[in-house]
This record gives structure tokens, C-alpha cells and sequence, in this order.
């Protein structure tokens, strides 16, 4: 007769069986990650370049000027997002005010405005769901949309004329703000050449043999000389973008 006692030992044992080591495991391979230099770094790399090859002087007049080209790059991206926004938020409001003029609730007009703007879905989607819990009504790219949405609640006011008015005061204002940016295109053209028009005659000075470069580099008048230059050319920038660059775009 065979019982049931030979399988569960045999079970039992399998269970038990000794695993191998882990010392005579091979060990896991390891990835070579070559780390990368934050962003911030790249403005440092010049002014790090110039300080064994040109001395303290050079040093410092390159950073300078590395904050003006950084200071004028951030200037023109922000004003670029800034654009692009206002463009968004006329399209996501466009949405709001043809939705509600179909007879759609104002949740319902936002969701529907979140998928229209993928940009702004997370913005549109916290001001809908804030409004069907009856919560207060804000946001940091949409303050716009939440003033006239919040306006139309409090007052009583037909939602889809605010929320109209809205979109017509952003699209004004994005319009004088693109023809004041075209209209600015020639002093900043001419900030641009006269920036650059010392860096020029750096080169044509070597060029013909007269070695400004030797003269600013390795002498302490000329690293003084450099040193001012730069912090010119700095602050001609600064009060030019100061000048062409005064516009918002609400």
C-alpha cells in the first residue's frame, strides 16, 4: 500500500535544499554612468578657461560678459513664453466661451478646453475640479480665466460674455505686445552690432599685428582695461534691453 508520507518528505526536501552562496555568485554588473554638468555649469566654463590663460583680469571680464549674453538670452526666452502663453490662453478661453454658448456648464467647458489646450490641461483641469467643489478659484498661469470665472460667480454675470471679454482684452494685448517686439527689432539690431563692435576691433587690432590681446592680458593696466570694458559692455546691454524690452503681456 502506498501512502502519501514518501511524496511530502520528498516535497519537504526539495523545500529545503540548500541554495548556493551568494559569495560564489558572480557579482552584478556595474554601468558605467558618465555624470553630466548641470546647466548652470556652462556659464561658468568660460570665466574657468580664461582664468589660467589670461589672468584675473580676463577672468572677470569674461564673466561679465558671460551674464550679459546670459541675462539677454533668458530676457528673449522669456519674452518668447510669454507670447506662446497668451496665445494659449486666448485658445483655452476661445474653447470655454463656444462651449458655454452651446449650452455647456462651465466645468464641462473647461474639461473640454483642457484637451484643446494639451498645454494648459493641468491649469484647466485644477480650475475645473476647484469649481465643481465649490472651492476658490486660482491660477498661476491661468489668472486671467480664474479672475473672470470668479467674477461671473460672485456678481451673478453671464460667464460666457466675462470669460469673452477676457479673451478679447489677452488678444489685444498680445497684439500690441508682437508689434512692439517687431518694432523694437532695429534698436535691438543696433544694440546687437554695437555690442559686438569692440570684440571686432579686438580681432582686426591682432589681425594687423598691433597685439591688443598681449597688451590687455599681460599687463595690469590692461587687465584694468578689460576689466572696465567688459563692465561697459554689461551695462550698455542691461539699460538697452531696459529700453526695447518694457512690454507685458497680461
Amino acid at each position: 500500500m502506498i501512502t502519501a508520507w514518501p511524496f511530502l518528505c520528498f516535497g519537504t526536501a526539495i523545500l529545503a535544499w540548500p541554495t548556493l552562496p551568494t559569495r560564489l555568485l558572480s557579482p552584478p554588473r556595474r554601468r558605467l554612468t558618465i555624470p553630466t554638468p548641470p546647466r548652470q555649469a556652462v556659464w561658468v566654463l568660460p570665466t574657468l578657461l580664461a582664468l589660467p590663460l589670461a589672468g584675473v583680469g580676463a577672468a572677470v571680464a569674461t564673466a561679465l560678459i558671460t551674464v550679459a549674453a546670459r541675462q539677454e538670452w533668458r530676457s528673449r526666452r522669456e519674452t518668447t513664453a510669454a507670447l506662446t502663453r497668451a496665445e494659449q490662453t486666448s485658445a483655452a478661453l476661445r474653447t470655454m466661451v463656444a462651449e458655454l454658448r452651446a449650452g455647456a456648464h462651465p466645468v464641462l467647458a473647461a474639461e473640454a478646453a483642457a484637451e484643446a489646450v494639451p498645454a494648459l490641461s493641468g491649469e484647466l483641469t485644477n480650475l475645473a475640479t476647484a469649481a465643481r467643489l465649490d472651492g476658490t478659484l486660482e491660477s498661476k498661469e491661468l489668472p486671467e480665466l480664474a479672475a473672470a470665472w470668479t467674477l461671473a460667480g460672485r456678481h451673478g454675470l453671464p460667464i460666457a460674455d466675462v470669460l469673452d471679454a477676457t479673451r478679447r482684452d489677452v488678444d489685444a494685448a498680445t497684439t500690441f505686445a508682437r508689434r512692439l517686439h517687431a518694432k523694437m527689432a532695429g534698436p535691438r539690431m543696433s544694440a546687437t552690432v554695437l555690442t559686438g563692435l569692440p570684440v571686432l576691433c579686438l580681432a582686426m587690432g591682432q589681425a594687423i599685428g598691433a597685439e591688443p590681446l598681449t597688451v590687455l592680458t599681460h599687463t595690469v593696466l590692461g587687465q584694468l582695461f578689460l576689466v572696465a570694458g567688459a563692465a561697459l559692455l554689461w551695462a550698455g546691454t542691461a539699460w538697452s534691453r531696459a529700453l526695447t524690452g518694457r512690454r507685458e503681456v497680461r
